[in-house]
């Protein structure tokens, strides 16, 4: 499935909050969930747990040494039933996203593609 694809798909099931006022609303609440659900496997399920201190940026490292010694300050892996939420977390926040570009006449694709552009010309800059 492309994404124009999806985003058609979206538009044909999206009929209660077709509003842009309700799905701003709704992507919030579901990147909300998103949070929620990744909170859930570290304090609930124990899955993965956080370890979280203060990055050491030194500049005389160059970025693959960067690259090897910087964090993601997870330890754990997601069991299959935090997995299987997260994922549906994720699918519920992706089809908001859908329907926001929808009602605002973005395709998705071409966000995609020229974030991959930005990325492949930026590099490590892009998000700083």
């Amino acid at each position: 499935m492309t994404l124009e694809d999806f985003q058609r798909q979206v538009s044909e099931l999206l009929l209660r909050h077709r509003s842009l006022l309700d799905v701003l609303s709704k992507h919030g609440q579901s990147s909300a969930s998103v949070n929620r659900a990744v909170t859930k496997a570290v304090t609930e399920c124990g899955c993965i747990e956080l370890h979280a201190r203060k990055q050491d940026f030194r500049s005389e490292l160059d970025i693959e040494e960067l690259k090897l010694k910087l964090d993601h300050h997870i330890s754990g892996t997601l069991c299959e039933n935090c997995r299987d939420v997260l994922k549906a977390e994720l699918g519920k926040q992706m089809f908001y996203m859908g329907a926001l570009a929808n009602l605002l006449d973005i395709k998705l694709d071409d966000v995609l593609e020229e974030e991959s552009k930005k990325c492949a010309t930026l590099g490590i800059f892009n998000m700083t």
